[in-house]
C-alpha cells in the first residue's frame, strides 16, 4: 500500500512559504525604510516619487546658486557701500579746496590716495572670480546680469529655471546717460567707460561743465576727460563744477547700492522659499514610499513569531505522518 496524499504536511508548508514571503518583503521595508524601492512595489507611486526626487536635487543646486548669489551680492554692496564713503570724503575735499588761501596741492594728494582706495576696493569685490561693481571685456552691458532663483516643472512635463535680474542692469535705450552707470568702474577697451559711475564723463557732459570730469579713467578711449583732482592753478569755478559732478556721481551709486540691497533681499526671500519647498519635497516623497517603521517593525515580529508555530505545525504533521506510515511499512 502507498500513501499519496499529505494534506497537513502541504498544508503547513504553504503557510510557511506564505510567511516567508511576506517576512522577506517586510525585512526588506524595515532595512531599507522605503515601502516602495523599485516599480514592482508600485508603479505609479515609484514613478512620481523618482521625478520628485530629481527635481529635489535640482531645487537643492538651485538654492546653492542663491546662496552663492547673496553672497556676490552682500560682497558687491559693501563695495558700493565703502565706495560712497570715499566720494563723500572727496566731495568733503573740494568743498574745503573753494576756502580762500587752502593749499590745494595738498588737498589733491588727499584726493589721490581716495581715488587709490577706491579703484582698490572696487577691484577687490571679487566673490568666486565674479565682480559685479567693476565690467570690463567678458561682460557684455547690453545684457542685465541674472540669478536662477527657481525650478519650475509645468503640468506639460516641461521644466523651466526661473531668473532674479538686476534691476538697475537694464540695456541702454536711446543715447547713453549718465543713469546706465550701472557699475562703479567700465574698463572695457571698447568703451569710453560710460556704464561706470566713477568712470562716466556723461555726468560732466548733464551737469555743463567746462570739462570732460571723471572720478578714475576707464581702459578705454579717455581722450578728453579729465579726473577730478585741484592743483593751485585750479580756479573756484572749475572746483564747484567737480564739486557737482562728484554729487551726481554719489547719487547714481546710492541708486547702484539700493538695487544690490533689494536685490538680495529677493534673494533671501527666494531662498528662504526654496527651502521650504524642499522640505515640501522631502514630505511628500516620504507619504508616497517611505515605509511605516513601527508599523513594519511590529509585523515583522509577528510574522516570526508565525514562522515560528508555521514550523512547529509541519513538525507535528511530519510526525503524524511518520507514524501513520510506520503502521502500513509491513503490510
Amino acid at each position: 500500500m502507498t500513501i499519496y496524499r499529505r494534506t497537513s504536511v502541504d498544508a503547513a508548508l504553504y503557510i510557511l512559504r506564505d510567511i516567508g514571503r511576506d517576512m522577506t518583503k517586510t525585512q526588506r521595508q524595515v532595512s531599507t525604510g522605503l515601502r516602495v524601492e523599485r516599480a514592482s512595489d508600485n508603479g505609479a507611486y515609484w514613478a512620481i516619487g523618482s521625478t520628485l526626487k530629481t527635481d529635489q536635487k535640482a531645487q537643492s543646486a538651485i538654492r546653492d546658486a542663491l546662496g552663492l548669489a547673496a553672497a556676490t551680492m552682500d560682497t558687491a554692496y559693501n563695495a558700493v557701500d565703502n565706495a560712497i564713503d570715499l566720494v563723500s570724503e572727496i566731495k568733503a575735499k573740494l568743498v574745503a579746496a573753494t576756502e580762500p588761501g587752502v593749499d590745494k596741492d595738498k588737498i589733491n594728494t588727499d584726493i589721490a590716495h581716495l581715488k587709490d582706495q577706491l579703484r582698490s576696493v572696487a577691484q577687490s569685490a571679487e566673490f568666486n572670480g565674479d565682480n559685479w561693481v567693476v565690467i570690463d571685456g567678458s561682460t557684455d552691458p547690453s545684457k542685465p546680469r541674472q540669478i536662477p532663483s527657481s525650478f519650475i516643472r509645468h503640468s506639460d512635463g516641461t521644466v523651466k529655471v526661473d531668473m532674479l535680474s538686476y534691476e538697475v542692469d537694464l540695456a541702454p535705450v536711446g543715447a547713453t546717460t549718465s543713469k546706465d552707470a550701472r557699475y562703479l568702474i567700465d574698463d572695457r577697451t571698447t568703451g569710453s567707460g560710460e556704464y561706470g559711475a566713477l568712470t562716466s564723463q556723461y555726468f560732466a557732459t548733464e551737469a555743463g561743465a567746462s570739462q570732460n570730469y571723471v572720478m578714475l579713467k576707464g581702459a578705454g578711449n579717455t581722450a578728453g576727460q579729465v579726473e577730478i583732482g585741484v592743483s593751485s592753478s585750479t580756479t573756484q569755478a572749475q572746483v564747484k563744477e567737480m564739486i557737482t559732478v562728484v554729487d551726481m556721481m554719489l547719487n547714481q551709486m546710492t541708486t547702484v547700492g539700493s538695487a544690490f540691497g533689494a536685490l538680495e533681499k529677493r534673494i533671501g526671500i527666494q531662498s528662504d522659499f526654496a527651502q521650504s519647498l524642499d522640505d515640501s519635497y522631502s514630505r511628500g516623497i516620504s507619504r508616497l514610499i517611505d515605509a511605516d517603521m513601527e508599523e513594519q517593525s511590529s509585523r515583522l515580529r509577528a510574522l516570526q513569531t508565525q514562522e515560528q508555530l508555521g514550523l512547529q505545525s509541519l513538525n507535528i504533521a511530519n510526525a503524524s505522518y511518520d507514524k501513520v506510515r510506520q503502521l502500513f511499512q509491513n503490510v
